[in-house]
């Protein structure tokens, strides 16, 4: 167990990162014989672009693998270095969005944002977990879903949690929001695609 709290922190950063850094999306596809993710509809490495594949197994693993390390960076670090688990699920997310073996260019964080609110915080997890499949649901997007519940994350964390956790929610829902750029301005045009389709 790590107690000094600088040592804590650069490991946090570090090992959190690194473990948000695995393309399991681009792995899983490619283990599949389905070819490079990147290359396919969005190119995004995420569970959704996987779903455009057709092989809802392998979207459906990938959704539950980038959510898992989320979680595994928030669980490992509350057991390495206590008091680091909140930057080790930040440092997470932003190893799926800016994976180094990838040149930076990764996924959209939404599953591993789940995950690691799911971990730290499980009201908040399961609670956004159900916005997400409600709105997926009704607007058939899952850019408005994954939006929509990031936004409620830091309301739902500094209510529930307090202002630590809020914080938390806040920077990963920022980073979320910077990333769906693009699908933010489909959403307000009209053209975002639907779940599943090209």
């Amino acid at each position: 167990m790590i107690t000094d709290p600088s040592i804590g922190f650069a490991v946090a950063l570090v090992v959190g990162y690194l473990i948000g850094s695995v393309p399991f999306g681009l792995i899983l596809t490619r283990a599949a014989g389905l070819g490079d993710i990147r290359a396919i509809g969005s190119g995004n490495i995420g569970a959704t672009n996987v779903l455009r594949t057709g092989n809802k197994g392998i979207a459906a693993a990938t959704l539950l693998l980038d959510g898992a390390k989320g979680a595994v960076a928030v669980l490992l670090l509350r057991w390495l270095a206590p008091d680091q688990d909140l930057a080790s699920g930040t440092a997470a997310v932003l190893g799926h969005l800016f994976p180094v073996w990838l040149g930076f260019r990764g996924g959209k964080g939404v599953a591993t944002a789940l995950g690691v609110y799911l971990a730290a915080m499980w009201m908040v997890g399961v609670a956004c977990c159900a916005i997400w499949l409600v709105v997926a649901k009704v607007a058939k997007r899952s850019s408005a879903a994954s939006l929509t519940a990031c936004a409620a994350a830091p309301v739902l964390a500094l209510l529930l949690y307090g202002a630590e956790y809020g914080l938390l929610a806040l920077l990963v829902g920022a980073l979320v929001f910077w990333k769906h750029e693009g699908n933010i301005r489909r959403l307000l045009a009209g053209t975002e695609p639907r779940i599943g389709e090209k």
